[in-house]
């Protein structure tokens, strides 16, 4: 475990490990739950879509296309819970193709319309 308090920055880094320098990785979605085994009861969406959901999050600049670096500070979930468990969804991305999910950033999904 990682101990923070409520408002303190929380460092992350996900590395790919693969010899293949033509990959890279993007952050596509993190949430939190106080349940290990539920991300869908009581969850908070730090990132969804690739569109941030927390005002606190922040991507940091990496040298190495393998490696996605992000931040974000210690929310509501901390003060209320023993135990808070992240899970982070990424995609691995071909370096130069434009037209794949890394490149795409955020992704509003579009509403439908009841008729």
């Amino acid at each position: 475990p990682y101990y923070i308090d409520l408002n303190q920055n929380l460092y992350l880094q996900a590395y790919l490990h693969s010899s293949d320098p033509n990959l890279t990785v993007f952050v596509d979605t993190c949430m939190a739950s106080p349940d290990p085994h539920d991300f869908n009861t009581l969850v908070y969406n730090i990132i969804k879509n690739g569109c941030a959901r927390d005002s606190s999050y922040a991507t940091y600049y990496s040298p190495h296309s393998h490696c996605a670096r992000f931040t974000f500070s210690g929310f509501e979930f901390i003060s209320r819970y023993p135990l808070v468990f992240l899970r982070c969804e990424l995609v691995v991305c071909q370096l130069w193709d434009y037209s794949s999910r890394c490149y795409q950033g955020c992704v509003r999904r579009s509403k439908r319309h009841a008729s």
